[in-house]
C-alpha cells in the first residue's frame, strides 16, 4: 500500500515540477497561443476590429506615407513600404530616413507577393477600406488599419504608436510639436490670421486641397487660415479649376505644389496667362512653390515639422 502511495506522490510531484518549468520558460504569450509563439497584445484598430499584434514586432510593412512617417519619427524603420503618391520612391521629403526600405508597390496597389516575401509579423494598413484586400493582408500577418481616410494626422500617429507599443514616445513627440508650432507662430507673427491657399498643379490644371487636408491642419497650428473660398470640408482636393475660375485658388499667400510628371511644365505655362498674373498673391509676390509630396499628400509628424519649416522660411522675418 505504501509503495502505491509513494509512486502516486512521486508522479504528482513530477507533473507539478514540469508545469512550473514550462511557466518559467514563458510557454505562452500575453494573448497568444502556446508553444514558441511570440507574445502578443490586443489593439483596437481604426475600424473597431481587435487585432493581436506582436509585443515587439520585428518586421513591419507600412502601406501608407502616413504610417511610414510615423514609424520613422518613433525611430522604427520598417522592412517594407509603398511609394509615395505620384512617385517611384517613398515620399521625397523623408530623404535618407527612408533609404534601404524595400518598396512593395504603391498606396493604391500594394503587391501582396512582395509583402509576403518580406515575411512581416505586422502590417500597418492606414486608409485601407477594401475588405478583400484586408483579408488578403491578414492572411500574411497581423494587420492594423491605423486610420480612416478622414482621420487627422495626429490621431493617426497616435494609433501607429499604440500599435508598435510606443505611445509614451508619441505623446512626447506631439508635445514637442506643439512647442515648435508655437515657435513658428511667433516667428511669423506679422502674418497671423492671413489666408494661405494650398493648391496642387496637375498637367490639366490646379486643384485646391480641402480644408481638412494634412498641410491645412498644420498651418492652422501656426496661426494661419484658409481663404473664404477654400472652406469646403474634406481631406482630399477639389476638381480641376479652369483658368476662368482661377480666383478660387487665390489667397494672401499661395503655396503651390506639383506631383505628377508634366505638372511643372503646366504650371510654367499657366504663369504666362493673364488670369494667373491677376491673382492677388501673385501680384504681391506671395506665390511659393513647395514639395507636393509634403504639402498635398498624407503626411505625419516628420512632414508636419517640414511644413512648419517652409512657413518660417517664407513668412518669417
Amino acid at each position: 500500500m505504501r509503495t502505491t502511495r509513494t509512486r502516486r506522490t512521486a508522479a504528482v510531484t513530477l507533473l507539478t515540477a514540469a508545469a512550473l518549468a514550462l511557466a518559467a520558460c514563458g510557454g505562452s504569450g500575453d494573448d497568444g497561443e502556446g508553444g514558441d509563439a511570440a507574445p502578443t497584445r490586443a489593439v483596437i484598430d481604426a475600424t473597431g476590429a481587435e487585432v493581436h499584434v506582436p509585443v515587439e514586432p520585428k518586421k513591419i510593412v507600412a502601406l501608407s506615407e502616413q504610417d511610414l512617417d510615423g514609424l520613422l519619427a518613433l525611430g522604427v524603420k520598417p522592412s517594407g513600404t509603398v511609394n509615395g503618391r505620384g512617385q517611384t520612391t517613398p515620399p521625397a521629403y523623408l530623404g535618407d530616413l527612408a533609404a534601404g526600405i524595400t518598396t512593395v508597390g504603391t498606396v493604391a496597389e500594394p503587391a501582396l507577393d512582395a509583402i509576403n516575401d518580406l515575411e512581416p509579423d505586422l502590417i500597418l494598413a492606414g486608409g485601407v477600406a477594401d475588405e478583400a484586400r484586408l483579408a488578403s493582408l491578414r492572411d500574411i500577418a497581423a494587420t492594423v488599419v491605423t486610420y480612416k481616410p478622414e482621420t487627422d494626422w495626429k490621431t493617426a500617429f497616435a494609433k501607429t504608436a499604440e500599435t508598435v507599443n510606443k505611445t509614451a514616445e508619441a505623446d512626447a513627440w506631439l508635445a514637442d510639436y506643439t512647442t515648435k508650432a508655437g515657435e513658428t507662430k511667433t516667428a511669423i507673427a506679422d502674418h497671423t490670421g492671413e489666408s494661405v491657399s494650398i493648391i496642387r498643379w496637375n498637367p490639366d490644371g490646379p486643384v485646391v486641397m480641402l480644408k481638412d487636408s494634412f498641410a491645412s491642419l498644420v498651418i492652422q497650428d501656426a496661426g494661419l487660415v484658409r481663404p473664404d473660398t477654400q472652406q469646403e470640408p474634406g481631406f482630399a482636393h477639389t476638381d480641376v479649376l479652369s483658368l476662368e475660375n482661377l480666383d478660387k485658388a487665390d489667397g494672401d499667400w499661395i503655396f503651390a505644389a506639383t506631383l505628377q510628371p508634366g505638372s511643372a511644365e503646366a504650371l510654367a505655362e499657366a504663369k504666362e496667362t493673364p488670369a494667373f498674373a491677376a491673382l492677388g498673391a501673385v501680384e504681391d509676390e506671395h506665390f511659393v512653390e513647395v514639395d507636393g509630396t509634403l504639402w498635398t499628400s498624407r503626411g505625419g509628424p516628420l512632414g508636419a515639422l517640414k511644413v512648419l519649416g517652409d512657413l518660417t522660411a517664407n513668412l518669417g522675418e
